[in-house]
């Protein structure tokens, strides 16, 4: 069960794993793109391309009597979920063994949608991926397996994103694999260390200039690709992509150096930001002294 580019190394992992894959449950297929055409979800468009010979459910409601009855009649053993729905207890009655989930984060922390988008904003050097249980209770289920990854201090979320799906794809047929052989024992989690990732809006993108210059770049790190840190200059919207510390000292939000090799450096509550690269509304993305020099950016500009 799963729908976006996430979970498609999971479902390649477990068709080529010695156990049998039965049925594969995404999202209906929906427009996207400029001409708004029917597009499949990226997992189904994965069991096309792999040549999968199995029955692909789309529910429309994971609480569909017919779609119920096609579930049960696959009569899994194992429901493995990535990046999907929540599932009602109607759905978790279903499978003999129960359902297990890959979830990218150290469980219990980040429990929610966006685990590897604020594990980033909050500046954590570390993080991973936890197979575990599903239960009634959302990321709370008994722990199946749960192994660390080191986030790397330049790492955006789109880059940590590649490379969790992949861990995540690996550790999920070792914790199928061990549930077939008894050699994996759930481990109950704690309500100790709970912390939450609720899902991100555009709106959290926002850079707030009064904060530190590491609290901001990590959160430009942390929304890059999405849902993408911006700011205010010239009373429109400009997206920042990167950026890295500077030594330099100035008021928040305004522009403290633009021009030579630094390009443009813009002042924090706390400390200085180079905007390495910037992407003015309705253009291409640019380098910071690219955009000093198209745009004349000038010392004492306002940001924000």
């Amino acid at each position: 069960m799963g729908t976006p580019n996430f979970a498609v190394p999971s479902l390649v992992s477990v068709a080529q794993s010695g156990h049998d894959l039965v049925g594969v449950v995404t999202r209906p297929d929906r427009p996207r793109g400029r001409g708004q055409q029917m597009q499949p979800t990226d997992v189904k468009a994965a069991v096309a391309s792999q040549g999968l010979d199995v029955s692909v459910l789309q529910p429309e409601s994971l609480r569909d009597e017919n779609f119920h009855a096609r579930l049960q009649a696959l009569e899994p053993d194992l429901l493995a979920v990535v990046a999907f729905l929540i599932l009602p207890r109607s759905v978790l009655a279903i499978p003999k063994l129960g359902s297990v989930n890959v979830h990218p984060s150290l469980l219990p922390k980040y429990r929610g949608a966006a685990p590897i988008q604020w594990a980033i904003i909050n500046g954590e050097t570390e993080t991973g991926v936890t197979i575990f249980q599903l239960s009634p209770r959302v990321d709370a289920g008994d722990i199946l397996i749960q192994q660390k990854v080191a986030i790397g201090d330049d790492e955006t979320a789109g880059e940590l994103y590649e490379r969790l799906k992949v861990k995540g794809a690996e550790l999920l047929i070792r914790a199928i694999d061990g549930m077939a052989d008894g050699s994996v024992v759930p481990v109950a989690q704690t309500d100790e260390g709970v912390s939450r990732a609720p899902k991100l809006e555009k709106e959290d993108g926002e850079i707030d200039w009064s904060k530190g210059a590491g609290d901001i770049r990590n959160l430009i790190r942390g929304t890059n690709p999405f849902p993408g840190a911006f700011t205010l200059w010239r009373n429109k919207l400009l997206k920042v992509h990167r950026a890295t510390i500077d030594t330099g000292q100035g008021e928040a939000g305004t522009v403290i150096g633009a021009g030579g090799k630094r390009g443009l450096i813009v002042g924090t509550g706390e400390g200085a930001l180079v905007l390495d690269e910037v992407q003015p509304a309705g253009k291409r993305r640019m380098s910071g002294a690219d955009f000093v020099r198209g745009y004349r950016i000038e010392v004492g500009e306002k940001f924000g």
